[in-house]
């Protein structure tokens, strides 16, 4: 059946939060409202300030109701891969039924058994997955209910998280005024979404370039196989440019905007333009060539970094090669950039939805889609995490133009904050990696 209702999308990013709603009418997607606020609470992807970061959410919802003339109450919101782990699980029950006809109370069955396993008490389960389900030795099947068996298993992924990263996420949003209808983990969505079926079936590097962070993520076999956190981003390269040329970071932004370009070979020590620099009453002329170097400097540091991570599990020689996302990868020459520092095939993926044709909505277009398309054996394997009891079919969302979708999926949970230490996010990650992916290239 082609889904039809409302969806909200809701990315809370380092520079600013993307809300976007959209309007399911027999599977196809047309965005009807889209809201942009700058963002003040957020460092490096992480809630800093709650207060902030609420005020932020506030406004760009705001934005997104007035434009698609609704009251937004739901929200699927994106989680940051900082410190995520992906783990392999199986579960095996008997099937209860007299009739021995597999039911929905079976599938979160299994996915409990599945499930059982001893967690850090500072990392939480964030959803499972489900791949495929076996039924008396019957491999591959992706919805059991209604066949008959005696033995059910079940194959998935786990994903957890840091703790006090889900419950800012958790919190900022309720404090907004929503409830959380999903909680998507951004690199998921985002190699689900713009990648191609071959593309994540053979094996494809997605490079997201956001403001306050990098985040690389491997897709093979149709599975998130690794993700990767640098702490650096476009507003890295900002910086720079204010240190260097001794000018204010409104200048610095501006002057990358309006005349950066991350491929120093592209450009001309000739072409010459006005800076403002601290303690001068006169501007100063600065070349092309000499910005785009300053540029090109971090940029390709933050590069190099990456290809030293996807290298320990040889994620480069994916047949897919490297797509880039994120606002800080529509500077031009950062394509040309890429591609030599990697040595693969290198594009840069644009949203093709009118109006949004910059990639820097990529990840709250890819949350929205992405949670979607999530079907009713997912949300029967997610319950088996949550504990919710509701029928499948009171969590598909039914947003209209004349009523408020207002039943909550997430109750708020008691605040549990750790400190999340960015050493952890490195330490280890060569034998991590080696022993998870050990299989990959099988």
């Amino acid at each position: 059946m082609a889904k039809t209702g409302m969806y909200v999308g809701l990315d809370i990013g380092t520079t600013s939060v993307k809300v976007v709603v959209a309007e399911y009418i027999e599977g196809q997607m047309n965005i009807i409202g889209v809201g942009n606020a700058k963002s003040e609470g957020i460092n490096r992807g992480i809630v800093i300030d709650i207060d902030k970061t609420v005020q932020a959410i506030q406004r760009a919802v705001a934005q997104a109701e007035e434009k698609a003339g609704i009251q937004i109450r739901n929200v699927c919101v994106g989680l940051p891969a900082n410190l995520l782990e992906v783990e392999n699980c199986q579960g095996m029950i008997a099937v209860n039924n007299e009739s021995k006809e597999i039911t929905d109370e079976d599938v979160r069955n299994v996915a409990s058994a599945a499930l059982v396993r001893s967690i850090p008490p500072e990392r939480q389960i964030i959803t499972i997955l489900p791949q495929d389900f076996t039924v008396d030795g019957f491999e591959g099947i992706k919805d059991p209910r209604g066949m008959i068996g005696v033995r059910l298993e079940m194959n998935g992924l786990i994903f957890t998280g840091p703790k006090t990263v889900i419950h800012n996420v958790r919190k900022c949003v309720e404090e907004a005024g929503l409830y959380i209808n999903e909680m998507v983990i951004t690199p998921l969505a985002l190699t689900s979404s713009i990648l191609s079926d071959g593309e994540q079936d053979f094996g494809t590097t997605v490079i997201d370039l956001g403001g306050g962070k990098t985040t690389a993520a491997v897709m093979h076999d149709k599975q998130l196989k690794f993700t990767y956190v640098d702490q650096e981003g476009g507003e890295f390269v900002t910086k720079d440019i204010s240190t260097v040329l001794n000018t204010s970071f409104n200048n610095a932004e501006a002057l990358k905007i309006n005349y950066g370009d991350a491929y120093p070979e592209r450009t001309s020590t000739s072409e010459e333009f006005p800076v403002d620099i601290i303690g001068q009453a006169e501007p100063v002329n600065v070349d092309e060539r000499y910005l785009s170097e300053i540029i090109e400097a971090r940029i390709e540091q933050i590069f190099i970094k990456a290809k030293d991570a996807l290298d320990e599990i040889e994620a480069l020689e994916l047949p897919g090669g490297v797509i880039l996302s994120g606002g800080a990868a529509s500077l031009p020459g950062v394509v040309d950039l890429a591609q030599e520092i990697f040595g693969v095939n290198v594009k840069l993926h644009v949203p093709n939805h009118m109006g949004l044709r910059n990639p820097v909505f990529t990840n709250v277009i890819s949350i929205l889609e992405y949670a979607a398309e999530l079907g009713e054996v997912y949300q029967l394997t997610k319950s088996a995490v949550t504990g919710e009891t509701t029928q499948v079919e009171q969590s598909s969302q039914t947003y209209t133009r004349e009523a408020v979708y207002e039943q909550p999926t997430y109750e708020p949970e008691e605040p549990d904050y750790q400190e999340a230490d960015e050493a952890e996010e490195k330490e280890g990650l060569g034998d991590k990696v080696k022993n998870f992916f050990s299989n990959i290239f099988e």
